[in-house]
């Protein structure tokens, strides 16, 4: 994931699908704010229809990406999670940006 996103590849949309609060005290660059909640069609008809998602959330420890993915597979939408997420993120040594 870092890779692609510091070289430019850009063949997937990153979702941040934590809570709105959270997400702003620091999220991975390149990635929209998506709470889970608010994954609807409505919300996604900017995104051409084979857009791969790929959902993250805090950790191992939270369950966001389970209902983002599950949500986004409903609507028809090719999904993926992001193991680890911004835990993983850290523990891989790479930082956070924030609004």
């Amino acid at each position: 994931m870092h890779y692609a996103l510091n070289n430019n590849l850009f063949d997937f949309a990153l979702l941040d699908v934590r809570g709105l609060e959270v997400a702003k005290k620091g999220y991975i660059e390149g990635a929209t704010l998506m709470p889970h909640p608010t994954i609807t069609q409505a919300r996604l008809k900017d995104y051409p229809e084979d857009t791969v998602f790929v959902v993250y959330c805090a950790g191992p420890h939270c369950n966001a990406t389970e209902k983002a993915a599950i949500k986004l597979a409903r609507l028809g939408r090719p999904v993926k999670k992001m193991i680890g997420g911004v835990t993983g993120w850290l523990d891989e040594g790479f930082e956070l940006t924030c609004n």
